[in-house]
């Protein structure tokens, strides 16, 4: 990293802090701190949401993913467009959750289970997390220390200080800052900022890199070193590809549906919309969202193998493997591959941008994660069990001591957890304990009046059981013949048939209106024009743009139906054609040719189009939040079954 470099990094972290602290005023209530005050446009939901869930630790695993794989994993990444779409247009599981207006899952669980089920899964909730984030600070801080060219100890007095540690310290100290100065309206708007940065930036690595490597040497790189079953640009020529293979994403299409807002690491955005419509608009604009944070982290590692085994690139390959022979480690150099390949490549300034973009997803997803947990832990587990709700004072402090705790326990959990296999299958496996049973749960609970309480507890014990036991038997055995996809995949179709089964054999039905406020309950919100229709939709009809889209809106819904829907259809066509003769492997590296070109001129019209978007989005939040009433009965508790705000509106509407 040269001084230029260097220069980019400090001065974006420089803005970041200032915009943090200007935006502390907003900060008011216990609403502004867990969820915006509800008040957030679609465009900075869902840019804010995107930044948090890329993380650097994130990219780091699809390097790891892309490297092993190639571009195959992209082609069958295809299979999940439907049920990205169907989800999105039809508001699957968030238009329904923004209608209860829960500031935590725990909160809709004790509305719909009661108390009790909200201390048991919001406790699962927060130890599934925790362990899943713990090795976050790990990750990120060794890419710095590599990537940076930083040493890896350094002498204070007569004491050697081993470099990572501290570089952990520096990156979760400036994530605890935006995190405790103004929660989830100072984590939303730099998040926000952080992923407009990052999109520019990685579009113009994206096409640095595509101008600088001749397609014929990628070609032949990568087709002649791929055995049979192991092609990494023929998808149908790489089932013996280990662990990220068809099976792999197929789970993912099963779990879309499944864990759909299962995941609370981002909790906060579930609420932070000003209205279900918005959440959902939300939902459908992350289809477009994704054309800039998918494309980088396929073509990067994809390059980074063909340096490293090119011989037009000796000089940078054997750079980078220099560097990766000083890590040590096995597990550490599969993740440090693709980032050291790519130190190499890029001149001075590019370098301090790409940097820049790591540091920034760092800190989106820390912030965010700590955020989460720590809420979680407050609000779900501590305020429940305690009986009674606590002062304005008291809860501020409560959430910020509780986020603090979370962020010590990941340094000391990454100081010590020995990672033993790929990131992205320690994700899903630490995930299990809690998305196991909790789609069962949210779903059951949305959908449905019969789900029931004990169905609820049966489903989350069995996957926490399921995953907490594949932790435990691949801390003991790393060579355990199952992997934590297909743990995950094992614990959600236990659950999920458990809660069908049990809530079967009782006989109760529950009053949904009520919790969603459709109506004649819609008068216990603050905006009653906003929740939704007296009957739900049901069918197909749930697909259909609703009474609340303008013509904006439906525009919107159609190009994305369109656009998806012909992605599919070519994923299918060529699928079904493939089955019948493989075509070959020059076809195929065409396939992925135009893939790419077609992909980065999307990239650079959806930068352009969500930065307009989200700026006139942040302009309205922050005039709402300028003017806004606070209620502080707007907490997070529930009494007598209802949101503890709606209570004395409910007495006073005596009809209901």
């Amino acid at each position: 990293m040269t001084l230029i470099d260097w220069i980019i990094l400090i001065v974006f972290t420089s803005l970041l802090l200032v915009v943090t602290i200007f935006l502390k005023r907003y900060t008011r209530s216990v609403a502004d701190f867990l969820s915006a005050n509800r008040a957030a446009g679609r465009y900075l939901v869902t840019m804010a949401e995107g930044a948090s869930g890329l993380g650097a630790i994130n990219l780091i695993a699809y390097f790891e993913m892309y490297y092993l794989a190639g571009f195959v994993p992209a082609f069958w990444h295809l299979m999940l467009l439907p049920a990205g779409l169907i989800i999105s247009t039809s508001g699957w599981v968030i238009y329904r959750y923004r209608q209860t207006r829960a500031m935590t899952l725990g909160q809709f669980f004790e509305l719909r289970y009661g108390r009790k089920f909200r201390i048991f899964a919001g406790g699962l909730a927060f130890f599934s997390g925790i362990i899943n984030y713990g090795i976050f600070p790990a990750v990120t801080a060794r890419f710095f220390v590599y990537f940076c060219g930083l040493p890896e100890a350094f002498r204070v007095g007569e004491f050697d200080v081993q470099t990572y540690p501290v570089v952990m310290i520096c990156l979760l100290s400036l994530a605890l800052f935006f995190t405790l100065t103004g929660g989830q309206v100072v984590i939303m708007v730099t998040d926000f900022i952080q992923a407009q940065f990052v999109n520019v930036v990685l579009v113009v690595t994206l096409i640095f890199l595509v101008l600088h490597f001749n397609m014929d040497t990628v070609k032949s790189t990568l087709v002649s070193l791929s055995d049979s079953g192991h092609s990494r640009v023929n998808p149908f020529d790489a089932g013996e590809v280990k662990h990220f293979n068809a099976f792999f994403f197929f789970v993912n299409l099963f779990g879309a549906f499944y864990w759909t807002m299962a995941w609370q690491g981002g909790q906060a955005y579930n609420s932070s919309a000003r209205s279900p419509h918005e959440a959902r608009m939300g939902k459908i604009l992350a289809q477009w969202r994704t054309a800039v944070t998918t494309l980088l982290p396929i073509f990067l590692p994809v390059a980074a193998f063909v340096v490293m085994h090119s011989t037009d690139f000796m000089p940078q390959s054997q750079a980078a493997r220099d560097a990766l022979g000083a890590v040590g480690d096995a597990q550490l150099q599969k993740q440090l591959t693709t980032p050291l390949v790519i130190r190499e490549l890029l001149p001075a300034g590019m370098l301090g941008l790409f940097a820049t973009v790591m540091l920034a997803s760092a800190v989106s997803t820390d912030n965010t994660y700590m955020h989460s947990w720590g809420s979680i832990l407050i609000q779900d587990v501590i305020v429940p069990l305690r009986g009674r709700p606590l002062s304005h004072r008291q809860h501020m402090l409560w959430l910020r001591v509780s986020i603090l705790g979370v962020a010590v326990f990941a340094f000391f959990f990454s100081l010590l957890f020995r990672q033993t296999q790929y990131i992205l299958l320690f994700m899903s496996l630490t995930g299990a304990i809690f998305l196991g049973g909790a789609g069962a749960a949210i779903i059951g609970g949305l959908y449905s009046r019969r789900g029931t309480t004990p169905a609820a507890f049966v489903a989350m014990i069995a996957g926490s059981v399921i995953g907490c036991g594949g932790i435990l038997v691949k801390q003991l055995d790393p060579d355990f013949p199952f992997d934590g996809q297909q743990m995950l995949f094992a614990a959600m179709v236990i659950s999920l048939s458990l809660y069908v089964i049990v809530s079967l054999t009782q006989r109760q039905a529950f009053n949904l209106d009520r919790m969603l406020h459709r109506g004649k309950y819609a008068k216990l919100t603050e905006h009653p024009e906003k929740y939704g229709q007296a009957r739900p939709r049901l069918g197909w009809h749930v697909l259909k743009p609703g009474k609340d889209f303008n013509r904006r809106d439906k525009f919107i819904f159609y190009l994305t139906l369109a656009w998806s829907l012909t992605l599919f259809s070519a994923f299918a066509v060529i699928s079904l054609m493939n089955l019948h003769k493989r075509w070959s492997d020059d076809w195929w590296f065409t396939y992925w040719e135009v893939f790419l070109g077609i992909g980065l001129v999307k990239a650079v019209i959806v930068t352009i189009w969500f930065l307009i978007g989200g700026g006139i989005n942040l302009r309205e939040l922050l005039e709402v939040l300028r003017h806004a009433k606070r209620n502080s009965l707007d907490d997070g508790s529930v009494s007598d079954g209802l949101n503890r705000d709606e209570v004395a509106t409910a007495k006073a509407e005596k009809e209901l």
